[in-house]
């Protein structure tokens, strides 16, 4: 298993549709030449973005985060271009990008350092081999104090680790829960 370049990765997404939208150079400044948190393709990796749709959970009403039951009460919806977690909390989100991973690639999600810093630690599991969507974000706040997300910049790193032999059964041919998965999804028992 060889972990793949950049070149790799633009041609997978030029000629194949891996990722889109797909920005083919890091990208470190909005039209009006304001600072981002950078995205786009880097030298073994693509750095996606956040996209405005957030889930914010509470305990307002106290019920139980329960993967086998989970209660749409735990949370509140959020459409913004940026996000408030509140401390010791956590917020949902998706990627601007949509992703088709190749039936021979397992790709891997790590938080970008500048939030890692700020105590901000970004969670996603592994991409299968052809897994396909909006990738569901998992942004928990380890601080005491509130943690701003930008939406529309940098948050993560996907890696992406090809195989030299096929897998037998990709998440598609065992029909995955989260195939397809557009928006925020939440989980799924």
């Amino acid at each position: 298993m060889a972990i793949k370049s950049d070149r790799w990765i633009r041609e997978m997404s030029e000629n194949h549709g891996m990722i889109e939208p797909y920005a083919e150079n890091q990208v470190r400044y909005d039209d009006a030449g304001e600072k981002l948190i950078s995205y786009g393709v880097s030298s073994y990796g693509y750095d996606v973005r956040c996209a405005r749709e957030f889930k914010v959970f509470t305990n307002v009403h106290s019920v139980i985060v329960d993967p086998k039951n989970f209660d749409d009460k735990s949370f509140i919806d959020i459409e913004s271009d940026v996000c408030i977690i509140p401390p010791n909390s956590f917020a949902l989100a998706r990627t601007v990008e949509y992703f088709r991973i190749p039936r021979n690639v397992l790709t891997v999600c790590l938080g970008k350092s500048t939030y890692a810093r700020c105590g901000i630690i970004v969670n996603v599991t592994p991409l299968e081999p052809e897994w396909e969507g909006h990738v569901t974000l998992e942004f928990s706040n380890t601080t005491n104090l509130p943690a701003r997300i930008y939406a529309g910049e940098g948050v993560a790193q996907m890696l992406f680790f090809e195989s030299d032999e096929v897998c037998e059964t990709s998440y598609k041919d065992r029909g995955g829960k989260y195939q397809g998965q557009t928006g925020v999804t939440l989980p799924k028992a």
